[in-house]
């Protein structure tokens, strides 16, 4: 009797330890996390990024799949979230407000570039959201595990 409770109770202390050390998935963690980077200030190649978040969006909706979707701007990329010269800005707004779980970076360092290019900060959108450096936040994201996309 002795030997099989201390029999149970390492089993059930090796499954502890192995627990303890298991990767914690959080209920709110998406199953997919995509960042999509633009970096140059051309129409079609911006639609093409709004394009693939989209189809994206779609194909792991329709499997019940969270997912979640960045798109990441410098250099001239980032004319894509400005207010004032946005070639998609007609279409970005409405489009942003139809995808809760796409969102959309522009970076902190661009940002500087053009200030001091245009002696003013230039007027993002208001559903950017700035980074310190678009080129450090792609790393980082594909160092988290995040699948990389450029269109």
């Amino acid at each position: 009797m002795l030997r099989k409770f201390l029999a149970l109770l390492g089993a059930s202390l090796v499954c502890a330890g192995f627990l303890a050390h298991a990767p914690m998935i959080s209920a709110a963690e998406p199953a997919h996390k995509v960042v999509i980077h633009v970096d140059e200030n051309d129409a079609k190649r911006m639609n093409l990024a709004l394009n693939n978040a989209a189809n994206v969006s779609k194909y792991y909706r329709s499997k019940d799949e969270e997912v979640e979707i960045e798109i990441v701007t410098y250099g001239p990329g980032l004319h894509m979230l400005r207010a004032d010269t946005s070639p998609v800005k007609d279409r970005i707004v409405p489009f942003a407000a139809s995808y809760e779980n796409i969102s959309f970076r522009a970076c902190g360092n661009t940002m500087n570039a053009m200030t001091k290019k245009e002696g003013k900060k230039p007027p993002l959108l208001d559903i950017a959201e700035s980074v310190p450096s678009g080129v450090v936040h792609l790393i980082q994201r594909q160092e988290e595990g995040w699948s990389y996309v450029r269109p």
